[in-house]
């Protein structure tokens, strides 16, 4: 009689990481980091609120979306899965928010706030992954220069898809940034 030997995956190892830690699965690699700072946590909280309120709930704004932040969305189920800092989805596209944890509908917007340890994986990793699977938009926000950057998928007729920067703005200003024009964003209130 033999045994037959059991070989964890990629995301066997991501579900068995321990407290504190967080992952996710891209281009096949294993990624690994500490709970977020508290600097980072109170961007992504302080964002956060500024859009359920407007576009999930639809006070003072169209409604129509879900707003989550930390989702684990898997491009490819258990093989592909992403853990942006905030995911929005249009209902229409996503009608209801999945039981279990995992998103298998790809964001319709995605923001990463930045920090030194995750920037470069955010930007050179995460941003291209965003674009192969058909994200809209995407947000990056770095606390610590006090920037928000923001980027619109551009097709490209045929080519593979590309981001396109159309708006960067940084300290006091008030914005209105796509998706979410219809918000006038005080990104002074975002910072610590």
């Amino acid at each position: 009689m033999t045994a037959l030997a059991y070989q964890l995956t990629l995301y066997d190892h991501l579900a068995a990481l321990p407290e504190g830690l967080s992952g996710e699965i891209l281009n096949g690699q294993l990624y690994t980091q500490p709970r977020p700072s508290g600097r980072h946590g109170h961007v992504q909280t302080g964002l956060a609120s500024d859009l359920v309120t407007p576009f999930e709930r639809g006070r003072g704004g169209p409604g129509g979306w879900w707003i989550l932040m930390e989702p684990e969305v898997h491009f490819i189920r258990d093989t592909e899965v992403a853990v942006p800092d905030l995911a929005g989805w249009c209902r229409e596209r996503m009608p209801r928010i999945p039981d279990g944890h995992r998103f298998e509908v790809a964001p319709d917007w995605v923001c990463e706030i930045l920090s030194p340890g995750t920037e470069s994986k955010d930007r050179e990793i995460k941003l291209p992954l965003y674009a192969h699977y058909g994200v809209s938009h995407a947000w990056l926000l770095d606390p610590k220069k006090r920037r928000l950057e923001v980027y619109a998928l551009d097709a490209g007729g045929g080519q593979q898809p590309n981001w396109r920067l159309v708006l960067e703005a940084g300290e006091a200003q008030q914005v209105r940034a796509p998706p979410f024009g219809e918000l006038l964003l005080n990104l002074e209130l975002l910072w610590v």
